[in-house]
């Protein structure tokens, strides 16, 4: 007896249930690693920074609940809160738009499909990898301490050596030098956009007699914009995250010149254990972060061509 279709339609769908529900939870089981992390490392520590930025909590005793107690006194009471973020804002305008123009420039280069483009592609994204590290802060501690290579170079021309670090005028200048030289990662991402960009365009512009800074201006740089606000976004925040490079080489010194945000919070949390002033100083981060990422995406829409029209 052949099944009727009141019979079939209901064992169908069962089974179609069961399928469906079986590939729910072999994609729940694939990124379960990364849901079990993303709550336990990064929600979870969220929620209970949140909470104890509205206490006065040291780490060796209960928190006792102060209210808004700390942002005022970050916001208000704190001179040293407005000197690391004015060095941290310096840092984050002057660095971000060298690495990017830096970046730009050796993409451009890379993407003439000269000999052995590849491997330089690979030594220029190295410093991007090991540029955070200790061991390269600690070389560049030793390039450019007292007694080092920069000095010894100056010393062998006759001229007087500069103490880079100890001098106000000079350290955050050095940092920055050192983290513009990392600028492996948008190198790559630009070289990708600039791949992209059909090769009919530079053809047409040469036919009707473009020079070479005016397909820039007319083809490569609308193209790229895309691609130049996506960096320009990833590269800002991960500026205002800078901590190792002042940390290790200057301790956010001299005389304060490179107290980097990140660096003054850790200092405040770990060194002074005020984890509630500490908490309240991560969220006002964030909150600026917030603000100026909300602000260059507002921008976008004047500058930022894509495909189709802007969205």
């Amino acid at each position: 007896m052949k099944p009727t279709q009141s019979t079939l339609n209901p064992t169908l769908k069962m089974k179609s249930t069961k399928g469906s529900i079986r590939k729910d939870l072999v994609a729940y089981l694939i990124i379960s690693p990364w849901l079990i992390g993303f709550l336990g490392l990064v929600i979870g520590p969220m929620i209970a920074s949140l909470y104890f930025s509205f206490t006065n909590y040291d780490m060796l005793s209960p928190a006792s609940w102060v209210g808004l107690e700390n942002y005022k006194n970050v916001l208000v009471n704190d001179p040293r809160f407005v000197q690391s973020l004015k060095v941290t804002l310096i840092f984050v305008f002057v660095s971000t738009p060298l690495k990017l123009v830096f970046a730009l420039l050796l993409a451009m280069l890379f993407n003439t499909g000269r000999k052995g483009t590849g491997l330089f592609t690979t030594i220029y994204y190295i410093p991007s990898i090991i540029g955070g590290s200790v061991a390269i802060a600690v070389v560049w501690r030793q390039l450019f301490g007292r007694e080092g290579a920069i000095n010894s170079l100056f010393a062998s021309v006759g001229l007087d050596g500069l103490n880079w670090l100890g001098d106000p005028t000079y350290a955050l200048t050095i940092l920055i030098i050192l983290v513009v030289w990392q600028f492996g990662s948008p190198l790559i991402i630009f070289l990708a956009g600039l791949r992209q960009i059909p090769l009919e365009l530079y053809e047409a512009a040469s036919v009707d007699g473009a020079s070479s800074l005016t397909r820039f201006f007319r083809i490569t740089l609308p193209m790229l914009t895309p691609v130049i606000f996506f960096n320009l976004i990833m590269q800002t925040i991960g500026a205002f995250m800078t901590f190792t490079q002042a940390f290790l080489i200057t301790k956010g010194g001299p005389m304060d010149a490179t107290n980097f945000y990140a660096v003054y919070l850790y200092e405040t949390a770990f060194e002074y254990l005020r984890m509630g002033y500490a908490s309240a100083m991560a969220w006002i981060l964030l909150v600026i972060i917030g603000v100026i990422t909300l602000i260059l995406f507002a921008t976008s829409k004047y500058w930022v061509h894509y495909e189709g029209g802007n969205k």
